[in-house]
């Protein structure tokens, strides 16, 4: 998986050819070349609240997704709430006609494949709001080297091995494990916009990639808990007790547009690998 971030709140998340969004921000600032031809593999929309630095921006991605041609289903996906929330806007501005919307109020977790699976998780911040998290499971692979050496035959037999299970073909055992390999899973959890709760610490637990709310330094711890946000010590300490492998700052009040340092200083004192989320940053995990 990887997550490109365009600007304030806008961020890409993204699998093989499948893409979804997570919070389509002021929508008209991102380079063209993201209207164009990355629109295809768009999956969904993840809306964590419907504060307009995290929405403002979803009509007119809505619109010109249709200008583009987008001919599938959108699933969007919200707090409770939602639902009314599109109903407003497209009152305003007009429903799109060249595709379906489904919209769905999601908590806990709403869709799992066998390779992955998506939940959300209610935040504190005034509004309804959820925080999300991105998890493809673990799994067995098959060692290809390995595998054009046994000289055993591409076949459904192979379907056992992806299991774990041993086999025999043409009176010779194989062994899973001499064959096969565990892909360890991955795990993306975006907590934007929310004051610390209960909840936060769990939800993010052994993430690989934590994208949080870093509105503030500790000199304004006051007005973050005011406003129901996150200063970046906080963030650096749910890392660290979430386990988590590495933290993203995101959100940060442009009060601090000319000290972001200080803002990567007071999470790192907390959690050394922490890092600043910059527009335009494209980040594997």
């Amino acid at each position: 998986m990887k997550i490109t971030k365009y600007i304030h709140s806008f961020i890409m998340v993204e699998e093989g050819k499948n893409r979804v969004l997570v919070d389509p921000g002021p929508f008209s600032f991102i380079e063209e070349s993201v209207r164009a031809d990355q629109f295809e593999g768009i999956k969904a929309i993840f809306i964590t609240h419907k504060h307009a630095d995290h929405s403002i921006g979803l009509i007119g991605l809505l619109k010109t997704m249709e200008l583009s041609g987008y001919n599938k289903t959108l699933f969007i996906y919200g707090p409770k709430g939602t639902k009314e929330f599109l109903q407003n806007i497209f009152r305003t501005f007009g429903h799109v006609e060249n595709y379906k919307i489904h919209v769905e109020e999601v908590s806990g977790k709403f869709f799992e494949t066998k390779d992955f699976y998506i939940e959300a998780e209610k935040m504190s911040h005034g509004v309804l709001c959820n925080a999300y998290n991105f998890v493809k499971k673990g799994q067995i692979r098959i060692d290809r080297k390995k595998l054009k050496k046994s000289r055993l035959p591409n076949s459904e037999i192979l379907k056992k091995l992806k299991e774990g299970k041993d086999i025999t073909h043409n009176g010779k055992k194989y062994f899973a494990k001499n064959l096969t390999f565990n892909e360890d899973g991955k795990k993306i959890s975006f907590i934007l916009d929310t004051e610390m709760n209960r909840n936060i610490i769990n939800f993010a637990k052994n993430s690989d990639l934590l994208v949080c709310d870093s509105s503030y330094g500790s000199d304004l711890k006051d007005k973050a808990k005011l406003h129901q946000h996150l200063t970046a010590s906080q963030a650096g300490e749910i890392a660290k007790k979430s386990k988590s492998k590495k933290l993203l700052l995101t959100h940060i009040s442009q009060r601090y547009e000319k000290k972001k340092d200080m803002i990567l200083k007071e999470a790192r004192k907390i959690f050394k690998n922490s890092h600043l989320a910059k527009d335009l940053d494209i980040v594997g995990v």
